[in-house]
């Protein structure tokens, strides 16, 4: 292929890695950005939190329904929810991209400027990473983040009769997946839900602050996440639907699809809000509402008072 040909394999890693990062400001934290073997970045805690995501084309996102920074958006927040759900604030992140040799440079320069308008957005940098040969397209980031003294707020803390909150929409990129699914583009709200989440990073903070027990992202739906925490705390939770929030935009999606709302709420992933448990005797942070109650130990997730009739949300090789 010639030098000019348009393509990642024209272009060459070198001048790729170059182009996606040339110009770009780095926050105070890091110490030594892209260009070395490694990068260094400051803890003033002392400890790190670390987590990792992987998106591969064509099961985590498609490009004829989200524009390429659209999933560079995509990949960095769905990373940052991790390191917020810990009560931790986000530092900095590393990708991994992998993708054939004919990729367009101009797919992969728009896609990791996504990368950076969100990483932006948490005030991080991206601080390094690694691009390689692939037969489709893959993106791995790493995230990392600093507690600032706070303890973790882990899945394991939560204890009979602690409230459940969550913070952020739910239902809407489930909502927008059905809409996409059924080749439709519109309402352009619930769509871009499903294309690219729009986290509140400092939720996590305010929920470790305000004494949360426990804490997780909500990324394969409330019900599937909240088992999570049910297991490690060896709890059961009680969801109440009368506490959710079946926006009116969702209810009007749902009629004109057959779906049920609720459903998307319940058990619909990628919306990237957050759930937690609190004690009863707390007040909720800002932007945070009580949905249900931690219960006897070992009971599961119900739904008001009953086993939920449906799957619980997304897995993986099902």
């Amino acid at each position: 292929m010639s030098p000019n040909d348009g393509t990642v394999a024209g272009t060459g890693e070198f001048r790729l890695i170059e182009a996606v990062t040339a110009g770009r400001k780095q926050p105070e934290t890091t110490l030594l950005g892209p260009g070395d073997d490694a990068a260094v970045v400051a803890s003033p805690d002392g400890r790190t939190v670390a987590s990792t995501d992987v998106l591969v084309q064509g099961v985590h996102f498609r490009l004829d329904w989200s524009s390429a920074e659209q999933v560079g958006r995509k990949a960095v927040a769905v990373n940052l929810t991790d390191i917020a759900a810990m009560g931790a604030r986000p530092t900095s992140v590393l990708m991994g991209f992998a993708c054939p040799s004919d990729t367009p440079t101009s797919l992969v320069t728009e896609l990791t400027q996504g990368m950076w308008l969100e990483a932006d957005r948490a005030g991080i940098g991206i601080v390094g990473g690694d691009m390689v040969r692939a037969d489709q397209i893959v993106i791995s980031v790493t995230a990392l983040g600093d507690l600032g003294g706070r303890e973790p707020v882990t899945r394991s803390g939560a204890r009979p009769g602690d409230v459940v909150a969550v913070c952020g929409r739910l239902g809407w990129a489930a909502a927008g997946l059905a809409v996409l699914g059924r080749g439709f583009r519109s309402p352009v709200s619930v769509v871009n839900a499903q294309r690219c989440p729009e986290p509140d990073y400092e939720a996590g903070i305010r929920a470790a602050d305000g004494g949360a027990t426990s804490m997780i992202d909500v990324s394969d739906g409330l019900l599937s996440d909240l088992g999570h925490i049910a297991e490690a705390s060896g709890v059961g939770i009680d969801v109440r639907t009368a506490d959710l929030d079946v926006s009116s935009r969702l209810t009007e999606v749902g009629t004109a699809l057959g779906a049920d709302p609720l459903k998307w709420v319940l058990t619909g992933g990628e919306d990237h809000a957050f759930a937690a448990t609190f004690p009863s005797f707390a007040e909720l942070p800002e932007g945070w509402t009580e949905i249900g109650v931690v219960t006897m130990p070992d009971s599961g997730v119900t739904v008001d008072g009953k086993r939920y009739g449906h799957d619980s949300g997304w897995q993986h090789w099902r």
